[in-house]
């Protein structure tokens, strides 16, 4: 791997739910440190790393610090928690989990079970995240002590390396501001200024990036986010869609959020293309980026987006390929060491 894979683990290990993304904010913080020439934060947790360029022109670049998780909702009277979700989750894939309940006075081990097989019955109701319960392993009065309603809780799981993949949790969209944190370090001398903004809350509904859009008004916006691979066997080939690992970056065209810029995406195609970057053309049916929250919420602007496809996603094993990490960061760093501030993107 041709990139910092201890920063990537650390941006994925670390916790950080919509509206509670403090403790990835820190990480970027500290990169951005000694990179860019100035560094804000908004009153949302947005986060914006800003390399002054030499001409009037603005890039924005966004990535979202936000990974779905769950708030504490109720203690039952047995010591239980109950959990309100925080962004999108597939039940199925919560049952026999490890979590962490980020409690006031320090992280405590828990774990999501399930009722074992020999006492299933066939007529159990469908599972939903309602029914989903952690259980600390501690009586009740004790975890009253420990636990308060509004606690927040995250997966608890390490990224690994595996095969020619990396996989774990939060994947989604930590992979994509770990690329983002790298073509900031890789970029030289821009022309035009470019603000790397780290947005929060993306997972309820792309909450951050419309807030930033109005801060930092850019000419241009280019957001990373993951995307659908579904070249895997349970997903039938002629329902297939989306992209596949190992063919490179991916270049979007649209999503259910967003239809990019024509301009802006040929603009894209024609720099990997030139720098011979693999890449693949993305159009996702559905699925929502911080794309969107740039295109018309301070006047209309013409925006792109780069995203690493992956497997798995909303769970704690999403796996990407490194080749299209590393390729996802060079056609960032590309596209932005080339822009030029006279493009024309309008229609």
């Amino acid at each position: 791997m041709d990139f910092d894979f201890e920063l990537l683990q650390e941006l994925t290990e670390t916790s950080g739910v919509p509206g509670y993304e403090d403790r990835v904010r820190e990480l970027v913080r500290r990169e951005f440190d000694g990179v860019v020439d100035s560094v804000r934060t908004d009153s949302m947790g947005n986060v914006v790393g800003t390399i002054e360029g030499e001409s009037d022109l603005s890039v924005a670049v966004a990535a979202h610090m936000d990974e779905i998780g769950f708030m504490v909702r109720h203690i039952h009277e047995d010591g239980f928690l109950a959990l309100d979700a925080l962004g999108g989750w597939d039940p199925d894939v919560l049952r026999a989990q490890r979590v962490t309940v980020h409690a006031a006075d320090g992280d405590l081990t828990g774990v999501i079970g399930s009722i074992p097989t020999h006492v299933q019955d066939e007529d159990d109701e469908e599972f939903s995240v309602h029914d989903v319960h952690v259980d600390l392993g501690r009586p009740v009065e004790e975890v009253e002590q420990l636990v308060s309603v509004g606690d927040l809780v995250s997966m608890e799981q390490r990224t690994e390396r595996v095969g020619n993949n990396v996989t774990g949790k939060a994947l989604d969209d930590r992979i994509c501001l770990f690329a983002m944190l790298e073509a900031a370090r890789r970029v030289e001398d821009p022309r035009v200024t470019i603000h790397f903004c780290a947005t929060v809350q993306e997972e309820l509904g792309v909450r951050g990036a419309p807030a930033v859009s109005v801060d930092v008004d850019p000419d241009l916006a280019v957001a990373l986010d993951v995307t659908v691979a579904n070249d895997i066997p349970a997903v039938e080939k002629e329902e297939d869609y989306g992209t596949e690992l190992g063919r490179g970056t991916a270049i979007k065209l649209k999503d259910s959020s967003v239809v990019t810029t024509p301009k802006v995406h040929r603009r894209m195609r024609s720099v990997a293309e030139e720098r011979d970057i693999d890449h693949q053309l993305e159009v996702l049916p559905s699925g929502a980026t911080d794309t969107a929250g740039f295109q018309n919420t301070h006047g209309a602007k013409p925006v792109g987006a780069i995203s690493i496809p992956t497997r798995y996603l909303h769970t704690v094993t999403e796996c990407a390929n490194a080749e299209d990490v590393s390729a996802t960061i060079d056609l960032l760093t590309a596209f932005l060491e080339t822009e030029t501030g006279e493009y024309d993107y309008s229609l």
